[in-house]
């Protein structure tokens, strides 16, 4: 019998095909293969449409992706966070609306609160505005967390009511008005020429994170060795490692290549009296803050995710809450953690939100929330539950925002582009339900 079983295996390998062999060496996600597919499809689609229709292709270019990757990081933070919620057979609809009451609440304490008590200009003012936004999203979310929980309210139910509660709260807190300039040094974690790293950063962080990539693969490697698990071929490890490492560097290369505007240039010259005319001089962004923060939140929620405890039980109560609750899991306070989790990361991204665009409105983060669901979701985290990745969120997040970018660069009405988000993310749950189907 033994014989035949392995006869059967050796078989099945003969007559798989190259890329599924690829693909087993390599043990690479389908669904993430698609996904980076899909990405490239829409980049290249919308930069050559540009090109054809007005004789240039104003998609690939390092203004552009920098644009990109900043606009994608108050959405991507929320996703992150979404992944654990949607994991767990929940919903949150209210990421928007705490992102908005959150922002809202910053203006007021760095605009009208903490300059007449510390002094305009105090470097402790946007440290303290940055806490309290991270503060009131948490308790927020923990408010909610225990309605679901503790009360039994569906979560559709309670971020519903949010959404509306937390985005009337915003209104009535400044009656509407437009708060604005935030402190200078918070404006710097919107991104902007004074809200990057420059050049040298870059390359720099980029090498390090090179350094750490290769270092994790060889670490785990090391576990799998020690364990008796099967290793992958060493060609595979060579060539995922130089891939990531080509990303890495492909994306310090793309933001170094953008410059900072002539404008900037002119007046940064003459503050530190620089003689060199404008025009020879070339200043690179380099890695936006909201960018780096995004990376680290990613990699901070990966870490909790797939090495911790909490989430171990994450994905138990997603893949079964009632065999989790026998089991001895507190599934109830797990969910006020996941909520509180989720409220945490809306004060962050109403932190790169409002830094951005310099001030807080009571439109901010509208909509946000079918974003950060539809980001989830694209990056294959299903409404069954149990299923889900923080870099398959953030990749959706990718996806969502080039789809919007494209759009407006080719000149879509607003409403056009609210019916591809939404046709978008029926199409993602449709495949989603396909994949779960043909994996049973």
């Amino acid at each position: 019998m033994s014989n035949n079983n392995n006869m059967h295996r050796a078989n099945k390998v003969e007559n798989e095909s190259g890329f599924t062999r690829f693909l087993r060496a390599t043990e690479l996600d389908v669904r993430l293969l698609g996904m980076i597919a899909a990405l490239i499809l829409i980049w290249v689609g919308f930069h050559f449409y540009g090109l054809f229709a007005n004789g240039f292709g104003a998609f690939l270019t390092p203004r552009n992706l920098w644009n990109l990757s900043v606009q994608t990081s108050s959405i991507g933070v929320m996703a992150c966070g979404m992944v654990l919620v949607i994991v767990t057979r929940h919903i949150d609809l209210s990421v928007g609306s705490i992102l908005g009451f959150s922002a809202m609440c910053m203006a007021i304490l760095q605009v009208w609160i903490l300059p007449e008590i510390l002094g305009l200009g105090h470097p402790l003012i946007w440290i303290i505005t940055a806490i309290a936004g991270i503060l009131i999203g948490t308790i927020i979310g923990a408010l909610h967390g225990y309605l679901i929980a503790y009360l039994a309210i569906p979560a559709f139910i309670v971020t519903l009511g949010g959404l509306l509660v937390w985005r009337g709260a915003a209104w009535l807190l400044a009656s509407g008005e437009t708060i604005s300039p935030v402190d200078r040094t918070f404006a710097k974690l919107g991104g902007g020429p004074f809200g990057a790293i420059g050049s040298t950063g870059s390359w720099i962080l980029a090498l390090l994170a090179c350094a750490l990539v290769l270092f994790s693969f060889w670490q785990a490697r090391k576990k799998r060795k020690r364990f008796n698990f099967p290793l992958r071929p060493m060609w595979a490890e060579t060539f995922l490692g130089a891939l990531a490492c080509f990303a890495i560097l492909g994306f310090a290369w793309i933001v170094n290549a953008y410059p900072w505007p002539k404008g900037i240039v002119r007046r940064y010259a003459a503050e530190n009296n620089i003689t060199t005319p404008v025009e020879e001089i070339f200043i690179s962004h380099g890695f936006a803050i909201p960018v780096l923060i995004l990376i680290a939140v990613g990699v901070a929620m990966t870490f909790l995710m797939s090495r911790t405890r909490f989430g171990r039980y994450v994905f138990a109560i997603g893949g079964n809450p009632e065999a989790a609750e026998l089991a001895g899991i507190k599934t109830r306070w797990i969910t006020v953690k996941i909520f509180a989790l989720m409220g945490g990361l809306c004060g962050l991204s109403a932190i790169i939100a409002s830094a951005r665009l310099n001030s807080a409105t009571n439109a901010l983060g509208t909509l946000d929330e079918l974003y950060v669901i539809a980001a989830a979701v694209i990056g294959g985290t299903s409404f069954a539950g149990g299923i889900g990745t923080i870099y398959g969120a953030i990749l959706g997040a990718v996806v969502m925002q080039s789809l919007q970018t494209g759009m407006i660069l080719i000149g879509f009405d607003t409403a056009i582009q609210q019916m591809v988000v939404g046709g978008v993310l029926v199409f993602a749950v449709w495949i989603d339900t396909i994949y779960r189907r043909r994996a049973k």
